[in-house]
């Protein structure tokens, strides 16, 4: 058989185990994030939460590491610590609109911090702007976008009986996301032709962005009709809009990650999970949409 039709072959089969492999560990893996959400205890989900921000977090400075920049880890580190365990203090127990001080007095401890500690390194040229700038872009970009799926849980009010009704939204936003990334993975690697943004990542074409959209408002729809008790905060317009919007956040988000490895020399964030990657490559989408979702609750839909 000639080399090039034996490539030619190939290429199809690598591409659907590696289709196989993502929608296998993401499927496993959410499902067992919404089992702890839908079992009701708060202290288990928010140490999944938790879990997997951290590791988002480590991951993301290890991606520092490897291209030699450089960061306060184990500063960064403590810091989402902090602000993780008190988020969901403040949220579960007094909810989001008495919240809000407290975000503003995590990001100022944020800047306290980080400048508290550059004071016991030595100053070469502009060395301390980059690290300090390093550690907070990581706080910002992961644990805070990556803590609106926390503040979803709660922005919803709970039941007459005390129950949460938040987990349905959080449920709704990663469906939403996910259908876009595999409308995204599937149409541009069927009919994807047209480039979208080559210099950040080849692979995605205006083909997948049409199928991202077109996925996520599907499974926005279904969702809605298959639980309008459990989302009576929207309507079928609310979702037909939340559909396209989170879809598109979904793409900006993977392209966002995409800037972050490509500036950094790394394939993947981490390789734990099989078909995916790391822990950043998992959520890279939700950053975005969790805090979107957020705000057109509170703003649109203006849930009390």
């Amino acid at each position: 058989m000639p080399e090039s039709t034996e490539r030619a072959d190939q290429k199809p089969v690598t591409k659907g185990l590696t289709f196989i492999f993502r929608f296998a560990s993401t499927i496993a893996l959410w499902s067992v994030a919404l089992l702890i959400i839908f079992s009701g205890y708060e202290l288990a989900f928010f140490a999944l939460i938790a879990a997997l921000g951290l590791l988002t977090l480590w991951e993301f400075y290890g991606m520092l590491d490897h291209k030699g920049l450089p960061n306060f880890k184990i500063t960064g580190m403590v810091c989402g610590a902090i602000m993780l365990c008190g988020s969901f203090y403040y949220f579960s127990r007094r909810g989001v609109a008495n919240s809000y001080d407290f975000e503003m007095a995590v990001l100022l401890g944020f800047l306290l911090t980080v400048f508290g500690r550059q004071m016991f390194d030595s100053l070469r040229d502009d060395a301390p702007l980059r690290t300090m700038a390093y550690t907070l872009f990581g706080l910002l970009y992961v644990l805070w976008l990556y803590n609106f799926i926390t503040k979803i849980v709660y922005v919803v009010p709970r039941s007459p009986t005390g129950e949460l009704m938040g987990q349905f939204y959080v449920l709704y936003c990663i469906a939403i996301t996910k259908f876009s990334d595999m409308g995204a993975y599937l149409t541009g690697s069927l009919i994807g032709k047209h480039k979208l943004v080559p210099h950040i990542s080849p692979a995605k074409t205006w083909e997948g962005l049409g199928g991202a959209l077109g996925f996520s408002l599907l499974a926005s729809l279904g969702l809605f009709w298959l639980m309008p008790v459990q989302l009576s905060a929207l309507n079928w317009t609310h979702a037909a809009v939340l559909g396209l919007l989170l879809g598109f956040a979904a793409v900006i988000g993977d392209l966002a990650e995409s800037i972050v490895k490509r500036s950094t020399g790394v394939k993947d964030s981490g390789n734990f999970l099989p078909g995916i990657g790391g822990a950043l490559d998992l959520i890279d989408s939700l950053l975005f949409t969790a805090p979107l979702l957020f705000f057109y609750l509170r703003l649109v839909v203006r849930v009390p």
